[in-house]
């Protein structure tokens, strides 16, 4: 699989529409077969990990959305072969415009059939993170349709500050969903090998799984090489911070055995 260690070419186009619209969705990323012999592993890990156990009527909201599990690549060399790659990690520095980026922690998410929608959210309310460098790439394992729940983007809206402050809920979908009426809604489908890249504050979410499949999503966190852990704001970046960045120290680069570099245009 030389094509994870392979570069993507990025134009300037897509970078400018990143950085102007907090989010790109790029062509041809990955080859169904790269997708496929990595994905059954991701799929593997989630169903050998989940201690999801309710119905999906007993659950809350969040627990509706998605099957949600963290790291993977902590438990699979395959996985962190894949999450580790030089591919996705430099198309994130370009976007960011930094040198480097450094591991901040994967995830999967599984939304099966019948869950429900993703509420209105930013990703870097968890994270106590000093500067607004950071990027999540949304790698479908599949083609996504519009039935199947497609993260959606609010264009622009990394640049707005009201309502940063809420975790996913109902709570969110409600406040952040009646003060974004001024911002374009970006809803397509995902075809195969298509990959979101989106800002931290980046306002998204995603409609339910009216499908009869399983929607899966693998997902990688970049930080730029350089990042300071920032005093926690609540109790989720204080959490975040003892488990995705054990030992940082405050106001420190981060720089530990769970955040390696992925990236760096000095390699």
């Amino acid at each position: 699989m030389d094509e994870l260690s392979n570069d993507y070419p990025l134009t300037d186009e897509q970078v400018a529409c990143y950085r102007r619209d907090g989010f790109v969705k790029l062509p041809d990323v990955l080859s169904p077969a790269v997708l496929q012999e990595y994905g059954a592993e991701f799929t593997r890990l989630v169903h050998a990990l989940n201690q999801q156990t309710l119905a999906l009527e007993e659950r809350n909201t969040y627990g509706k959305a998605f099957l949600q599990i963290p790291n993977l690549w902590e438990h699979s060399d395959k996985v962190k072969r894949f999450v580790l790659c030089r591919r996705l990690g430099k198309i994130a520095a370009e976007l960011m415009g930094v040198d480097g980026v450094r591991m901040y922690h994967d995830q999967a998410l599984y939304k099966e059939p019948g869950g429900g929608f993703t509420p209105w959210h930013v990703d870097q309310f968890y994270w106590p993170l000093a500067n607004d460098n950071t990027v999540t790439a949304w790698i479908p394992l599949q083609e996504v349709p519009l039935e199947m729940g497609p993260l959606s983007f609010c264009t622009g809206s990394h640049k707005l500050l009201k309502n940063r402050n809420l975790s996913i809920s109902d709570e969110s979908e409600r406040k952040i969903g009646g003060t974004l009426h001024d911002y374009p809604k970006y809803v397509t489908p995902f075809s195969m090998g298509e990959i979101s890249f989106h800002s931290g504050w980046t306002f998204h979410r995603a409609g339910p799984n009216r499908s009869d499949r399983m929607r899966a999503v693998m997902t990688i966190i970049y930080m730029e090489d350089g990042m300071r852990v920032a005093p926690p704001k609540n109790e989720s970046q204080q959490r975040d911070w003892e488990r995705w960045l054990p030992g940082a120290q405050l106001g420190e680069q981060i720089d530990t055995p769970l955040n390696p570099v992925i990236y760096s245009a000095h390699e």
